[in-house]
């Protein structure tokens, strides 16, 4: 029985109860955000249930501070060990940022300029010319993917798990050869993020994994961040997990370290240290301690458009992808490897940043952080407006709070949001919009309410005083078993 319900979001804000997850002062302090965080949570956790996401991981970053973030599920499925803010999750292209913010570091210690052609750091790398009167290649370029170069090194490393070394790159140069002119076009490129790596370690003379660590992770307080760990699994680490089967079984995706190619994927991290990234690429203050690492006028640089696609709805920062969604300006960058998936995402104008992990090669991550953008990023929008007037629940209502379901299966939960007697009712598939499932109920009078819609919902109950059933509508659901 599909039950209807319609229910505007921000109407639903004001109808949450403290949710249990790591969260900010801050949060406590603004009960828009708390709903909004708290309808979220619902909504998380049914979409990880119906799909079967092994786990899942997610952070919100607002006004230089941490102000949420909860794990889902578990890191394994044999251990059952939970997920938390500080499992480890396999970056793949988030890693980019990593890469991108070292090239901008050694450009302000004056190592390096963004328009110096890549054989000036590389001279080893000088493609055969297929192009007439092309330019040569340069760093911004790199930043940018308008380098005309393959997506990939000339390696099936994906395949076969067996990536190459910088000696193995740097013998089949001879085989690959740009696809476009330099600067003519966007062309996703791994290789190039390679080439920005090589270049780390010319300029400063460290190892790509060494230079992160001492000059990004320890300075931000990233403690448990690593580049290609040795052994296959971190402490923490979260295994990764393929597509889901028809028999819904999972195999483990087989851990592989990328070697050469760490630059373009090889970062493990948590949502506690891409918190500190975050907050990192959103200071806005010059004399704030993260200036230490770059400097805020240099951060405004990364985030503004260097390339921009001809139908003006986005483009390429150096190192972020620049788009435009429901009016506002996203910055953002997407990871997949070994069946692990992340996306990083920032709101400047907002001073907002969101984190997602997967450890399902099946799952979209940035499903997750939209949906989190969408409803706390307009909880914070309203947070400054004068907070409704207090409900009071009745305190007989408390016997009709639980699970419940319907002769065919479908769920629903009885709550109480903000003094309101409230259903929360499970989609399947689930919903893609997280306050869709509420539905407030306004008291008539004993065990009768009515909905939005004028349909009466009466709690049938025993003499003891327990619920039998809920007549809803014309038809029956029942308590589930406790």
């Amino acid at each position: 029985m599909r039950r209807a319900r319609s229910v505007v979001v921000l109407m639903l804000l004001c109808m949450v109860r403290p949710l249990a997850a790591e969260q900010s002062t801050f949060v406590d302090r603004n009960p828009k955000v708390r709903d909004a965080l708290e309808l979220l949570d619902l909504w998380i956790e049914e979409q990880r249930a119906y799909y079967q996401i092994p786990g899942l991981a997610i952070g919100i970053v607002h006004g230089q501070e941490l102000i949420w973030s909860k794990g889902y599920g578990v890191e394994d499925l044999e251990s059952q060990d939970p997920v938390t803010p500080a499992t480890l999750f396999r970056l793949g292209s988030v890693s980019k940022l990593f890469t991108a913010t070292a090239i901008l570091q050694l450009r302000d210690r004056g190592k390096l300029q963004l328009d110096d052609p890549v054989v000036e750091h590389l001279p080893w790398f000088e493609l055969e010319d297929a192009f007439e009167d092309a330019p040569p290649i340069t760093i911004r370029q790199l930043l940018t993917h308008t380098a005309g170069l393959p997506r990939e090194v000339a390696f099936p490393c994906f395949s076969t798990h067996e990536c190459p070394s910088r000696e193995e790159i740097m013998r089949a140069k001879p085989t690959q050869r740009a696809v476009f002119p330099p600067d003519m076009t966007y062309k996703y490129s791994n290789l190039g993020m390679v080439l920005l790596g090589e270049i780390i370690v010319a300029a400063s003379g460290e190892t790509y994994a060494d230079y992160l660590q001492n000059h990004i992770f320890t300075p931000l307080g990233m403690q448990r961040s690593v580049v290609n760990p040795a052994r296959g699994r971190h402490p923490r680490m979260a295994t990764s997990y393929l597509r889901r089967r028809p028999d819904g079984s999972r195999q483990v995706s087989e851990y592989y370290e990328t070697r050469a190619l760490a630059p373009a994927g090889g970062v493990i991290s948590s949502v506690d240290d891409l918190a500190r990234f975050a907050i990192f690429h959103l200071q806005a203050d010059p004399a704030s301690t993260a200036g230490e690492v770059l400097a805020a006028s240099t951060l405004q640089e990364m985030q503004r458009p260097h390339w921009v696609r001809s139908d003006w709805e986005g483009g390429m920062g150096l190192g972020f992808r620049i788009s435009r969604r429901n009016d506002q300006t996203l910055l953002s960058h997407g990871g997949w490897i070994g069946g692990d998936r992340t996306h990083f995402l920032l709101l400047p104008a907002q001073d907002l940043g969101i984190i997602a992990l997967v450890n399902a090669e099946d799952a979209s991550p940035l499903t997750f952080s939209h949906q989190a953008l969408d409803l706390v990023g307009a909880a914070l929008a309203e947070s400054g407006a004068e907070p409704p007037e207090e409900r009071r629940a009745d305190p007989a209502w408390k016997a009709y709070l639980g699970a419940y379901t319907d002769p065919w299966g479908w769920e629903s939960r009885v709550m109480i949001l903000d003094g309101r007697l409230v259903f929360y009712s499970y989609d399947y598939p689930p919903s893609e919009e997280a306050g869709s499932g509420i539905t407030p109920l306004e008291p008539l009078g004993g065990n009768v309410f009515e909905m939005p819609d004028g349909g009466r919902v009466i709690f049938e109950l025993d003499e003891a005083g327990r619920v039998e059933r809920i007549r809803w509508r014309s038809e029956y659901i029942y308590p589930v078993a406790r």
